[in-house]
């Protein structure tokens, strides 16, 4: 049988890259294209808070095309909804067969992705799916591969502020995440922009801006770094 076309939903984060990369090292599939919400008003990563320019910049680094499902703001659920339908639409058009997720054991969010593909003609993968207990091992298997990521989103109500602009990869390896704060950030801790790793063809460098809070979260403005291809 031929490999199954693939579209990965893409965070920027360290888990949508340990996806790309189990995934291309799956002979059972073919990574044909990313996936990412865009929130239109700040032209910026949904909940991530990564800059578009630097999205961009990853699918070009992983050498895939890259679907944006823009979204207002505020974003109504049926308004996700109906834009995220649209975009089922046309991968299924493009000859898309699946989508795979990059989560990690939080089942109410795998659920709901099951059931917003039922009727699509789109399978959902799950490539890292794990549990609670395997967070930790799973941090340093990505940290181990190679995996570069700066965390770019903090929720000071579950993780330090300080937390905000580190880099989570030498936090892993150094043992430096507190305790109780998943390894992972799966219940929403933190996210990551990842600018490194072998799922990439080339590095994209960046450096850390400024720290703002908006609303209940902490974000590090990441910045390509001057006079690289990103860079405006």
């Amino acid at each position: 049988m031929p490999p199954t076309p693939v579209v990965l939903s893409w965070s920027t984060g360290k888990d949508s890259a340990y996806s790309l990369l189990t995934l291309q090292r799956d002979p059972t599939v073919r990574v044909v294209g990313l996936l990412a919400s865009v929130t239109e008003t700040h032209d910026r990563v949904s909940m991530h808070g990564t800059r578009r320019s630097l999205l961009r910049a990853q699918a070009e680094a992983a050498g895939l095309p890259l679907y944006e499902a823009v979204l207002p703001w505020p974003c109504t659920n049926e308004d996700y909804e109906r834009i995220m339908g649209g975009i089922c639409e046309r991968l299924v058009a493009d000859g898309v067969q699946a989508v795979a997720f990059g989560d990690l054991y939080l089942e109410d969010i795998r659920d709901y992705r099951v059931k917003q593909l039922q009727g699509t003609g789109l399978q959902p993968l799950f490539p890292i799916w794990c549990g609670p207990d395997r967070t930790a091992e799973l941090a340093r298997e990505m940290v181990d591969a190679g995996i570069q990521a700066t965390i770019v989103c903090v929720d000071p109500r579950q993780a330090p502020a300080e937390l905000a602009g580190r880099r989570w990869d030498l936090l892993v390896s150094e043992g430096a995440l507190p305790a109780g704060v998943d390894p992972c950030g799966e219940r929403g801790e933190f996210h990551t922009f990842v600018h490194g790793g072998p799922m990439f063809v080339r590095e994209i460098p960046v450096t850390t801006g400024e720290i703002v809070q908006r609303g209940d979260f902490l974000y590090a403005d990441v910045l390509p770094v001057e006079g690289s291809p990103t860079a405006p």
